[in-house]
C-alpha cells in the first residue's frame, strides 16, 4: 500500500519540485530560528541583568567592576558575551568594550542601552536611577512581546495546520469516500487540480501566518515544504480512502 501510494506521486511532477527544494530550503531557514531564539533569549535576560548593575552600582561600585561582577556570577548567554567582551577591553577603552558589547548581541534592545550607558557616562550622569528604570521599562516591553508572540504564534500556527493538513485531509476524505477510484471514477485530472489549489492555499496560509508574527521574510524558507506536505496528504489521502 505504502509502495502504491509514492508510485502515485510519480504523476504530480510539482509535487516532487518541491520535495527537493523544500530540503534545500530547511537548511536556510533553521539559522534565522536559531538566531531569534538566541536574540531574545539575551533580551529577556536583560531586565534582570541592568537591576543587578543598578544594585551594584548603587553599593558605590564602578560601572566596569559591577559589568565584570555580573558576568562572572551568572551562566546566562548575556553574561557570558559581556564576559568576553570585558577580557578584550585591556587592549581597548571601556567605551569600546561597550560598543563591542552591544555588536556581538545582534540585539537592538542592547544595543539602546549601551547607547543610553556610554552617553550618562560621559556626561557625567548617576548611573543608578538610570539602570534601575532600564530594567523597568524593559522589562515591561518584554513582558508584552512575549505575550504578543504566544498569542500570535498560536494563531498563525493554527491557521497553517489547518489549511496545509485539515483541509486537503478533509477534503481528499470526501472525494475518495463518494469518487473512489476502486469504483471506476476517472478523476486524475481532478485532483491534479485540487492539489495544486491546496498547495497554493498553504502558501496563503504560511504567508499570512508569517506576516502575522512579523516573521515573513523567515516563514518563507518553510514555504515549500507546507506547500508540498499539503499536496501530498491530499493525494495520499484520496489514494488510501478511494482505493
Amino acid at each position: 500500500m505504502i509502495y502504491g501510494l509514492l508510485e502515485s506521486f510519480n504523476d504530480s511532477i510539482l509535487l516532487l519540485i518541491l520535495v527537493v527544494v523544500a530540503m534545500a530550503c530547511i537548511g536556510g531557514g533553521i539559522p534565522p530560528m536559531l538566531e531569534r531564539r538566541r536574540r531574545r533569549s539575551i533580551e529577556n535576560d536583560l531586565p534582570s541583568f541592568l537591576e543587578s548593575l543598578s544594585d551594584s552600582v548603587g553599593a558605590g561600585r564602578g560601572l566596569q567592576e559591577a559589568m565584570m561582577e555580573q558576568s562572572q556570577s551568572s551562566n546566562s548567554l548575556l553574561a557570558n558575551l559581556l564576559s568576553e567582551t570585558l577580557k578584550e577591553s585591556h587592549a581597548s577603552s571601556f567605551e569600546a568594550s561597550l560598543i563591542s558589547f552591544a555588536a556581538k548581541t545582534r540585539s537592538s534592545q542592547v544595543q539602546r542601552v549601551m547607547m543610553l550607558v556610554e552617553t550618562a557616562i560621559q556626561q557625567d550622569s548617576s548611573l543608578q536611577p538610570i539602570l534601575s528604570d532600564l530594567s523597568r521599562d524593559y522589562e515591561r516591553l518584554n513582558d508584552l512581546m512575549n505575550r504578543r508572540e504566544t498569542e500570535l504564534s498560536g494563531r498563525g500556527m493554527l491557521i497553517v495546520l489547518f489549511v496545509s493538513i485539515g483541509l486537503p485531509v478533509l477534503i481528499a476524505f470526501i472525494v475518495g469516500l463518494f469518487a473512489p477510484a476502486s469504483k471506476g471514477f476517472q478523476i486524475g485530472a481532478f485532483n491534479q487540480t485540487f492539489s495544486y489549489f491546496f498547495a497554493a492555499a498553504s502558501a496563503v496560509g504560511v504567508a499570512v501566518s508569517g506576516r502575522m508574527m512579523g516573521r515573513l521574510k523567515d516563514t518563507l524558507w518553510w514555504l515549500p515544504l507546507w506547500m508540498a506536505l499539503s499536496m501530498g496528504l491530499y493525494l495520499g489521502a484520496v489514494k488510501a480512502v478511494g482505493g
